[in-house]
């Protein structure tokens, strides 16, 4: 079974320049779902939306072509990506020709599907998004909506997971709040390189106490872990210790490598929201 410590993760790499799908390393997810007691099928839905902006290919001419491309995985998939693999594997275009961009969509869809399914029967195709540069100037900046928590004077001392500094009004009436922070930071598995990130938590149900809320946030800050596996854990302690009605847990991280990865969980079905990069990143 593919780990994080089997990946490139940490290690000297070559870059090659040529398409190679076999780059790509997978990670299953199911390890790291039963630490947080998910057996079978998990009680959310939702997708890993990455973006890519350091991608270049060759035309048929061999001229470069530069775009920034959208990436939609599923969070039923059976693996994520390592993402030191995906930036090797996107780094192997540089200098391959395609007679058109649909082929490179083609062999984005192809190979990421395949390797997030691997193991399994392969599910829903992810979704790729190419952005030409004629397009560039349509890309907004925007920060994630709700009241921000980190307005509050709160003093922090717990820098692992602490999920028994959730609490919820029980007794109270329900309310529907919508809450961000931008304090969210954990560290690689491996490299112990930090990751920065932004957070938004949507839910109904008893009123989560806000100042408990942003210091188990912040509790992540010597956490190690990836990035969605971080999002189904403030999920799952969310889910189970202050039992919103509905919940949707939603994290834009800082890029690394030219990537950027932005987990969403959702307990119900709804759209995705809108690949739109916060300022940091």
């Amino acid at each position: 079974m593919n780990t994080p410590e089997h990946s490139q993760l940490g290690k000297a790499s070559s870059y090659a320049d040529q398409y190679d799908a076999s780059l790509l390393f997978p990670i299953p997810r199911a390890e790291k779902r039963l630490e947080l007691g998910i057996v079978g099928a998990p009680p959310f839905l939702g997708a890993d939306l990455w973006t890519a902006f350091e991608l270049s290919w060759l035309n048929a001419r061999g001229k470069p072509q530069v775009a920034l491309v959208h990436f939609t995985v599923p969070c039923e998939s059976s693996n994520i990506v390592e993402s030191k693999s995906f930036k090797l594997y996107l780094n192997s275009f540089n200098n391959t020709r395609f007679a058109e961009v649909a082929e490179v969509l083609a062999r984005f869809r192809a190979d990421i599907s395949e390797a997030v399914w691997r193991g399994a029967p392969q599910g829903s195709q992810v979704g790729v998004k190419l952005l030409l540069p004629d397009v560039f100037d349509r890309e907004p900046v925007h920060e994630l909506d709700g009241l921000n928590l980190d307005r509050l004077d709160v003093e922090c001392t717990r820098y692992t997971p602490a999920p028994e500094l959730l609490t919820a009004a029980f007794g109270e009436q329900p309310v529907s709040e919508v809450l961000t922070s931008n304090l969210l930071k954990s560290n690689c598995p491996v490299t112990g390189q930090p990751d920065w990130g932004s957070v938004q938590i949507s839910y109904s149900g008893p009123q989560i106490e806000q100042a408990g809320l942003l210091q188990y946030l912040v509790s992540f800050r010597k956490h190690n872990e990836f990035h969605e596996q971080c999002v189904e854990r403030i999920f799952m302690d969310l889910w189970t210790r202050c039992k919103p009605v509905k919940l949707s847990v939603y994290a834009r991280y800082t890029r690394r490598g030219g990537l950027d990865i932005n987990p969403f969980r959702t307990s119900h079905p709804q759209g995705l929201p809108a690949n739109i990069r916060t300022a940091r990143q």
